[in-house]
């Protein structure tokens, strides 16, 4: 390949053309600049990459978790929604419960780096201005876990302390995790004897044995004269 260039003669005012030095006597005298043609292979230092291999994390997701919480009829969704909505971040989970006299909300929102900014100043003001005792930080989106394989556990009986700290142990020792719990405490309509209830869903390693499992925790129920059953999750 030939490259030409022209040169103005500032005497006559005309261009003249150029012929330069082949790119191996130029790229062998001292400080010359030596062209790649698109032949060429362009030269790399050992171990350095043309590109970062290193992923870059979308600009649109970051992540705040938010706990929000009132006392009850109030309740901290409205107005906690409403500020995700406002500062242009969307509202990707939430939770609502009643626990007692309170309503508690725990929310997932995310957007850009300056969206997720805006919301941190506007919960501030709302924390500031209203009834509300707010909690918040930044975070993560959950990893999947495709080696988890999802079980629902339902246990009803007679209330009793330590019922679900016995329940959580035992899906510690077993090296289960616990993804979502709900129990509680009520009076039976036809009795009015106190009761408990607890929901839990568990995610069971797929490499552990199903049935061996379910024999274990039957027996464990039965120590503890729990009615219990454990089904994996149909939706």
């Amino acid at each position: 390949m030939t490259c030409r260039c022209y040169l103005r003669r500032e005497s006559t005012g005309k261009y003249a053309a150029c012929s330069p030095a082949p790119l191996a006597e130029r790229g062998s005298a001292p400080g010359a600049v030596r062209l790649h043609t698109g032949s060429e292979p362009v030269p790399t230092f050992a171990g350095e990459a043309l590109t970062d291999p290193t992923p870059r994390p979308s600009p649109n997701e970051n992540h705040l978790l938010i706990n929000a919480y009132s006392t009850h009829p109030d309740s901290p969704l409205l107005p906690v929604s409403r500020r995700i909505t406002e500062s242009g971040c969307n509202l990707v989970d939430a939770r609502l419960s009643t626990v007692g006299r309170d309503v508690s909300v725990t929310a997932l929102a995310m957007g850009s780096w300056d969206a997720i900014a805006k919301l941190e100043a506007m919960l501030t003001r709302l924390e500031r201005e209203d009834s509300i005792k707010l909690i918040w930080y930044r975070t993560g989106e959950k990893e999947a876990q495709s080696d988890l394989l999802p079980y629902i556990v339902e246990v009803v009986a007679a209330d009793k302390p330590g019922i679900t700290f016995q329940l959580a142990d035992f899906f510690d020792r077993q090296g289960i995790s616990i993804e979502s719990l709900h129990c509680t405490r009520y009076r039976a309509m036809q009795t009015g004897a106190d009761m408990f209830s607890a929901q839990i869903t568990i995610g069971v390693p797929a490499s552990m044995h199903i049935a061996a499992l379910r024999d274990d925790f039957l027996e464990f129920c039965d120590h503890l004269n729990l009615d219990a059953i454990l089904d994996p999750m149909k939706f």
